[in-house]
């Protein structure tokens, strides 16, 4: 039974732009062809319908994914196929607190507040601010889960509907299912298995949210991967695969492995938005929550100038600056802000495609003097059909002690660059010894346990201030997300909840 006063979510491929309508797994453009050469990713159309969620009560302790629940293509499906907003609702409190029995917390507003002494130690002005999102305190102790806990929801949804989520796994995924995964059964209930590639926060928050469903997991990590981190997922129940190089075969071979079993039938349970677009708008909460945070108990739009005018963000494959600029993008939509902040995407030196594409883009466009939106909607629709030319896998294979954000291409760098381009922003390409200061700052002037990888985009801020002093009276933000760990695997004492 549906609902007809709702429609169900609409979602439009930036490559091709084809429309697909709310079929179980919207996940990846069914025009998409291996080796065409198009950015095929998937993205919610907006819906005339939709306004900013009116939560009443304090954010400190709120449950992010019911307060943010109407601005979610899961809630619209449900709401669309005749489920209420209760029925929703219960079945997401009900996941969270499963997250919560299995991870030890589950996914509340995370805390978003100025850091005085750290921005004193920077040199920042009268006028100036600096804050930080605390992200360390977040499931699994990262972002990563926000972006499974929106797919997990629509998979929840998609299969309390009565929709056959296997069927269609196999349809959009290329080819009928064969019945096993790598040789071992299907999975509970007969549930696809969800798959990803990753030996970190994405893999570890993808098996507690995976664990807190019941729903099988396969892990596709390098020969590198921390022991302590693989005994973490063992536990947790995930089947895990070691991938190793080949000579002469480019990109990341855990990736090339991951690419293997969705062929084979598995779903995409992963930080990628090429992959799953779902994927990207579990994230966005990250930003709904800075949003509210800023204007907590002001009304808009008069509150926005207290909006920062800069956010530095880590990149890796991209997952996380798409949905912060796609989050922002959505709130100023729906007139909840009158801006986009400038969004800074931070990589380090030991590999950097998102860098390398921004500039091969921008090298099409004309000089400032004359730069006009058309014309950056030009170059990114040429781009988008013509992905090689500036996007491919990185040379070498990627080092640095910021491992978390060494993917061999960024795979959502088209959204990056064009909210980078729209947002005033750049890309910033950091070494070595400022990831470590900027570490050894962060760790002790803010008291937040984070890791190299969450503390990236803090060495960008650094770099820029050196070269911009003028940002030292501007609003800055960054976001910590990546818990330093013990030798357990396990978040260090006081380094989150």
């Amino acid at each position: 039974m549906q609902n007809a006063g709702v429609n169900a979510p609409a979602f439009r491929c930036a490559g091709c732009g084809a429309v697909v309508g709310a079929v179980p797994c919207p996940f990846r453009c069914p025009n998409g062809r291996e080796g065409d050469d198009i950015d095929h990713v998937l993205v919610p159309v907006p819906m005339h319908d939709t306004s900013w969620p009116d939560a009443p009560g304090p954010l400190d302790g709120a449950e992010t994914f019911s307060r943010y629940a109407p601005l979610l293509s899961s809630w619209r499906l449900a709401l669309s196929r005749g489920l209420s907003g209760d029925e929703y609702r219960r079945l997401s409190v009900g996941l969270d607190r499963a997250v919560e029995a299995v991870d030890g917390s589950g996914f509340r507003i995370t805390p978003f507040i100025p850091q005085e002494r750290l921005a004193a130690r920077l040199g920042f002005e009268e006028g100036g601010r600096l804050w930080v999102k605390d992200e360390t305190r977040n499931v699994s102790g990262s972002h990563k889960a926000r972006h499974l806990m929106g797919v997990m929801l629509y998979l929840l949804v998609a299969e309390r509907a009565g929709m056959s989520v296997r069927l269609e796994a196999a349809l959009r995924l290329g080819g009928p299912r064969s019945g096993r995964e790598g040789g071992g059964p299907e999975g509970i209930s007969g549930r696809p298995p969800l798959a990803i590639a990753s030996c970190g926060n994405a893999a570890l928050a993808a098996a507690v949210v995976a664990r807190a469903a019941e729903w099988p997991l396969h892990v596709f990590v390098p020969p590198s991967a921390n022991p302590a981190v693989l005994g973490r997922l063992d536990a947790l129940g995930a089947r895990i695969t070691t991938c190793h190089r080949q000579p002469g075969v480019a990109g990341d071979p855990c990736y090339l492995s991951f690419k293997t079993a969705l062929r084979e039938g598995a779903l995409p349970f992963c930080c990628q938005g090429s992959d799953n677009g779902l994927t990207i708008e579990g994230g966005e909460t990250l930003a709904w929550e800075m949003v509210d945070q800023v204007l907590a108990g002001c009304k808009p739009p008069a509150a926005s100038c207290q909006l920062p005018d800069a956010v530095f963000v880590q990149v890796g494959g991209g997952a996380l600056a798409s949905a912060v600029v796609q989050g922002f993008e959505a709130a100023r939509r729906l007139g909840v802000i009158d801006r986009v902040p400038a969004v800074t995407a931070v990589q380090t030196a030991g590999g950097y495609p998102l860098a390398r594409a921004y500039q091969r883009l921008t090298a099409r466009l004309p000089g400032p003097g004359g730069l006009c939106r058309g014309d950056v909607e030009d170059a990114l629709s040429y781009a988008r059909m013509h992905r090689s030319e500036f996007m491919w896998p990185w040379e070498q294979e990627p080092r640095s002690i910021a491992h978390g954000i060494l993917d061999d291409e960024t795979y959502d760098w088209a959204a990056v660059v064009e909210g980078l381009l729209n947002s005033g922003g750049r890309p910033v390409v950091v070494r070595e010894e400022r990831l470590q200061e900027a570490n050894e700052l962060a760790r002790s002037l803010t008291g937040i346990d984070v890791d190299h990888t969450g503390s990236a985009g803090l060495a960008g801020l650094m770099d820029v201030l050196a070269e911009e002093p003028a940002l030292r009276r501007a609003r800055v933000a960054v976001i910590f997300s990546g818990v330093r760990r013990a030798a357990d695997g396990k978040k260090v004492a006081g380094g989150g909840r």
